[in-house]
């Protein structure tokens, strides 16, 4: 076998995969290829709303052709029934002679099980390949099933002195129609998108994904204790259509509710913490539960803050223009009470490029 050739078809299934990323939630986005002697034969990745699996998809394609092919599969192959048979008795059913895995799946239905099925049937199991991609490919999956919530990327579009409006609370447009391009495609590989009420009140914004020609949109959520949110504003025009979700404290009024429920949103309720605004750590406990895998938060400062403050925030989206708008400005980052750099967070550079005239930097905490 050569590693060279495992790694190439590997990064294929992870390229696939990826086309499932905001659509396939709460499944992971998989992707699959089946090869033999340099050809494709099949290729797959999960399809909207989680089925059929990606190693269905590339099975349905290779056909008779599969017996004795190598499959490829970026996360192990599922062993439980659920909506679907599992994908390791279909990889055995189809007869290949291999299967390469990027990453073990830590859900307990599966950990193990679909590896240690695949090699009771004399299939020869290869692990680990390209396993720190596969492991970024599944990061919301696996955050979700580990840490029982989603994984969170905070966007901030600011000035190149950190600023998101000016004094008079001016803020369109502080970046470019590139950056802005690149933001629709960050919110369609996401299953939601996420604002404070502030943002919400102050910005009236749809948190669609547009101009890309995606039909798919992300779930939309605001964080509101009060759901003290105005009722001609685009969200509430829109939520029958594009879902809507409302997470609330238990002292939102009974009107308030009663009109979104009606509207179409969904409301959540959860606890408020010490501050007696919402306990954060709830509201993505809250997210996970329900299903999703991956937010993208766009807003405000004072949810930016809190949410750094609270050790949930898994990758930095930072978007710069060449712009000043000094210190009467709108801060990108709420205060968070930090004395020394030590309490700081701290984030790892993954990359950097230049989107028109801005630049964009994506940081990850590991």
């Amino acid at each position: 076998m050569d590693a060279g050739q495992d790694d190439r078809w590997m990064r294929l299934a992870l390229a696939l995969g990826a086309r499932g990323l905001g659509r396939v939630w709460p499944n992971p986005a998989v992707g699959c290829v089946i090869v033999r002697d340099g050809r494709v034969l099949g290729r797959g990745w999960t399809q909207d709303g989680g089925r059929p699996h990606a190693e269905a998809m590339a099975l349905t394609q290779a056909g008779d052709a599969a017996r004795g092919a190598t499959a490829y599969v970026s996360l192990e192959p599922c062993s439980h029934h659920g909506k679907t048979p599992p994908c390791a008795d279909a990889l055995i059913g189809a007869g290949v002679a291999r299967v390469v895995v990027g990453l073990g799946d830590p859900d307990p239905r599966v950990a193990g099980r679909g590896l240690a099925a695949l090699r009771a049937a004399g299939i020869a199991v290869t692990e680990g390949v390209c396993a720190p991609e596969a492991q970024r490919a599944h990061r919301g999956f696996l955050t979700r099933v580990t840490q029982t919530r989603p994984m969170l990327t905070l966007k901030l579009a600011t000035s190149a002195d950190g600023r998101i409006a000016t004094a008079a609370g001016e803020s369109q447009w502080i970046t470019g129609a590139q950056a802005r391009a690149v933001v629709h495609g960050m919110r369609a590989c996401h299953d939601a998108v996420l604002v404070g009420a502030g943002t919400a009140r102050a910005d009236d914004p749809s948190l669609t994904v547009r101009g890309l020609g995606i039909t798919h949109q992300p779930v939309r959520i605001v964080l509101s204790r009060r759901l003290d949110l105005p009722h001609d504003s685009a969200l509430f025009r829109s939520a029958r259509d594009i879902p809507v979700w409302l997470c609330h404290g238990p002292d939102a009024p009974a009107a308030a509710r009663a009109a979104w429920q009606e509207a179409g949103a969904r409301l959540i309720a959860v606890a408020t913490g010490p501050s007696g605004q919402l306990d954060l750590a709830a509201v993505f406990a809250a997210l996970g539960d329900a299903g999703l895998t991956r937010v993208f938060c766009e807003g405000g400062g004072m949810l930016a803050a809190g949410l750094l403050g609270a050790d949930l925030v898994d990758d930095l989206a930072v978007i710069t223009a060449g712009m000043v708008l000094g210190a009467e400005g709108t801060p990108a980052v709420g205060a968070m009470g930090i004395a020394a750099l030590a309490e700081a967070p701290r984030f790892a550079l993954a990359e950097t490029r230049a989107l028109g005239g801005d630049v964009l930097s994506l940081w990850s905490r590991g």
